[in-house]
C-alpha cells in the first residue's frame, strides 16, 4: 500500500495567503445544507454529511455556524444547489476537475470558464479529463494522529485500498462504497479525521516546470476564489522547492 499524492501544497499554500474566513465558511455551509438535504439531518446517519461537519471542525467554523447550515436545509424556501462537474486543461498539459456547488448555472458556467481563459486553461467537454481519474473515498488525518507504521496497520485493519504518509499528514483512500465504513474504524482507532470525502485521484501524475506551475496556482485560485466552486482536483506534480519558491 503506497500513495503520493499533491492535493496538500496547494493547500498549505492558500493557507499561507491568509484567505477570508467568511467565504470559505460559507463554501463549508453550502456542503454541509447540501449534504443535510440529501439525507438524514445526523452526521451519524449520513455520511456526506458527517464528512462535511468534520472538514468544518478542522477549520474552526464555530458550532452554531454548523447547526446553522444543517436547519437551513430543513427550512421552508431555502435556497436549491445543484452539483455540477467541470472539466478542464491547465498550463503544461495538467488536467484538472472542477466540482461546484451552485444556485445559478449560467453564473458558475461563465466564471469558470472565464477563470480558464485568462489564467493559460481551457475548459473541456465533460468527461475529456476524468478517465484519467479514478473516483474514490480520502480520509485525512493529521500528522499527529500517529507515525506512518501506526496509520498504514490501522488503515490495512479498516479495509483501506491505500496510504500516504508525509510531514502534513497521512492521507488514505478507499473505494467509494467502503468510504463510511472504514472511516468509522479509522476514526476508533486514530481519533478524528480532518476531512471525509469523495475525491478524484489521478491514474498519473504530469510534473510542472517552475513557470508553468506559477501559471497553474494561479489558475486554481481563479477557480477556488469562486464562491460557487467547492473543490479543485488535478494530476499535477510541482516539486517542494519549487513550491517554497511560489510560496
Amino acid at each position: 500500500m503506497a500513495g503520493h499524492s499533491k492535493f496538500k501544497n496547494i493547500m498549505h499554500r492558500k493557507g499561507a495567503q491568509d484567505k477570508k474566513r467568511s467565504a470559505m465558511f460559507s463554501k463549508l455551509s453550502r456542503e454541509i445544507t447540501v449534504a443535510a438535504k440529501m439525507g438524514a439531518p445526523d452526521p451519524d446517519m449520513n455520511a456526506r454529511l458527517r464528512g462535511a461537519v468534520l472538514a468544518a471542525k478542522a477549520q474552526s467554523m464555530p458550532k452554531d455556524n454548523i447547526q446553522r447550515a444543517i436547519d437551513k436545509a430543513s427550512a421552508a424556501g431555502g435556497e436549491d444547489y445543484e452539483e455540477l462537474r467541470y472539466e478542464g486543461f491547465g498550463p503544461g498539459g495538467v488536467s484538472l476537475i472542477v466540482e461546484a456547488l451552485t444556485d445559478n448555472r449560467n453564473r458558475t458556467v461563465t466564471n469558470v470558464r472565464t477563470a480558464f481563459s485568462k489564467n493559460g486553461g481551457n475548459m473541456g467537454a465533460p468527461g475529456s479529463v476524468s478517465h484519467g481519474f479514478d473516483r474514490m473515498g480520502l480520509i485525512e488525518f493529521p500528522a499527529k494522529a500517529g507515525s506512518a507504521d501506526d496509520v498504514l496497520e490501522a488503515a490495512i485493519d479498516a479495509g483501506a485500498d491505500d496510504v500516504s504518509s508525509s510531514e502534513d499528514g497521512h492521507e488514505i483512500w478507499t473505494s467509494v462504497e467502503e468510504l463510511h465504513g472504514v472511516a468509522k474504524a479509522l476514526e476508533a482507532a486514530l481519533g478524528e479525521p480532518e476531512s471525509v470525502k469523495l475525491a478524484w485521484r489521478p491514474q498519473t501524475e504530469v510534473s510542472v516546470s517552475e513557470g508553468e506551475a506559477g501559471t497553474l496556482l494561479k489558475l486554481i485560485d481563479a477557480l477556488e476564489d469562486d464562491d460557487d466552486v467547492q473543490t479543485v482536483w488535478g494530476n499535477y506534480d510541482i516539486a517542494d522547492e519549487v513550491m517554497e519558491r511560489l510560496a
